[in-house]
């Protein structure tokens, strides 16, 4: 029996699914997101291709599982709707129309650089009010820029002539027919306007932007959401795709680090305080359910590394073959470090020249560049609150390079979740109501003993890296 169906508006790919009363995930539809163009810094896509897909991947879902035929006639009570969505993605659109004003603006956009070099004094109050960096992924940074290049944008804001949101507003104000303008604090959290101790919007944070808090969506929680939509579904959860991969992969339990790596790579676990420092990593707001107090969690982040590692045979290279370049060390996020660094200047680059290097040389160099920042955030997450597990999700989880590598240089058990689609399973579970009780589908992942020299490279890669941090 089908318990929810949920959608993952992923930057690369929309996935609808499936979720039975047990639990378990199937019936995945998945088509390409629209194409991202690059041009200087600026990623941008079609808004409405993707609105138009995401319908298509959740119609197509559905008549798969047998609930509507293939004219969409309903053929029985239709499950509940979880959401999961992109963060930090955003666009503005005509409230009469729903025409996009701006293309849709990605989250790896970096148009938001000038804003934060004109805010870098107040950097130390927005990270307390916020929990987050001050950089140029998140939606405040981006907005500044785009209203303060097209001013009369601004004033039709305030009208309610334009709308602006994250793609999950856009969707969900679409499948209203415009009545529901809103986003659920775990996506407004990511938005560097919220101040995540009140979970509402900042009047300080909007001023410093000069972004009025009227022209937001409204803050709704995650769960128990009962918003009617135009395709005969109930959206009962809404919430951010790294949020919803915890929650499917964890639950609450504070002793474990998912390690989830896909487009980006994100190291995340839930704070077992909420007032200790976090040395530059993000607090993440994962989950409101209206009635008890928010989940947050700790989060560490590598940028872009699967574009880093695509043109190179990673899936060749095996654990044995890793560290065989004693002297050479490097980093593999082509646009710079993530947290809790943000470093535009440190992304892929090389301790020596590459020129005497065959590709699968420089490929197992890039997968030792991952496996040592995962690591690293690890052990600065152990120094916050012991972790005593870590789980692996996400399509690069695949590499058992990676996978042996990561436990071979951590001292905690490392195990490999066979459901690749976290996030998808997340939204699910939360918009059934379902509950996360043992992990049934974690492999454990073996170290390798024979490998030594990959933990000793570590500790001399950790030296080369601390010294380029400080240069």
């Amino acid at each position: 029996m089908i318990a929810a169906i949920a959608l993952d508006l992923g930057s690369t790919a929309i996935k609808a699914g499936l979720l039975d009363t047990q639990g378990n995930l199937g019936g995945i539809v998945s088509l390409p997101a629209p194409s991202v163009a690059v041009d200087e810094g600026h990623y941008e896509s079609d808004a409405l291709a993707y609105a138009d897909t995401a319908d298509q991947v959740l119609k197509s879902c559905l008549v798969k599982s047998g609930l509507v035929k293939s004219g969409l006639a309903q053929t029985q009570a239709l499950p509940p709707l979880g959401l999961c969505s992109q963060r930090s993605s955003f666009l503005i659109w005509e409230q009469a129309s729903g025409k996009p004003v701006t293309p849709l603006i990605s989250w790896q956009d970096t148009r938001g650089d000038e804003s934060c070099l004109a805010l870098q004094a107040q950097e130390p109050l927005i990270t307390e009010l916020s929990g987050l960096r001050l950089t140029p992924y998140f939606f405040a940074p981006k907005l500044r820029v785009v209203l303060q290049k097209n001013p009369a944008w601004l004033a039709r804001l305030q009208r309610g002539e334009l709308l602006a949101g994250t793609l999950d507003t856009f969707l969900i104000w679409r499948w209203t027919d415009g009545r529901q303008h809103v986003t659920d604090v775990s996506m407004a959290a990511r938005t560097l306007l919220m101040d995540i101790h009140q979970q509402q919007w900042s009047p300080v944070l909007g001023e410093l932007f000069g972004i009025p808090l009227s022209i937001l969506p409204a803050l709704i929680p995650s769960t128990a959401l009962n918003i009617a939509l135009n395709n005969g579904l109930i959206l009962q959860a809404s919430l951010a795709d790294q949020s919803a991969a915890l929650v499917a992969s964890v639950g609450n339990d504070r002793d474990t680090a998912l390690i989830n790596l896909g487009t980006g790579g994100f190291v995340i676990r839930y704070l077992a305080d909420n007032n200790l420092a976090t040395d530059g990593y993000l607090r993440t707001l994962v989950y409101q359910d209206g009635v008890s107090p928010a989940h947050i969690a700790l989060e560490g982040t590598l940028n872009s590394i699967a574009a880093a590692l695509a043109p190179y045979p990673v899936r060749d290279c095996s654990v044995d073959e890793l560290a065989a370049e004693h002297d050479i060390f490097c980093l593999a996020e082509p646009s710079g470090l993530g947290a809790p660094y943000f470093r535009k200047d440190l992304g892929l680059q090389f301790s020596q020249p590459m020129a005497s290097l065959t590709q699968k040389q420089i490929a197992c160099l890039l997968l030792e560049a991952i496996i040592f920042r995962v690591v690293r955030i690890v052990e600065d997450f152990h120094r916050n609150a012991p972790v005593k597990r870590v789980y692996l999700a996400g399509g690069l989880s695949e590499l058992v390079s990676l996978q042996q590598g990561i436990a071979q240089c951590l001292p905690q058990t490392v195990f490999r979740l066979q459901q690749k689609d976290a996030s998808l399973q997340g939204a699910a579970m939360l918009a059934a109501g379902q509950k996360i009780a043992s992990r049934q589908d974690a492999v454990l992942v073996e170290k390798f003993n024979s490998n030594n020299k990959l933990s000793e490279k570590y500790l001399r890669w950790k030296q080369w890296f601390d010294a380029l941090l400080e240069a």
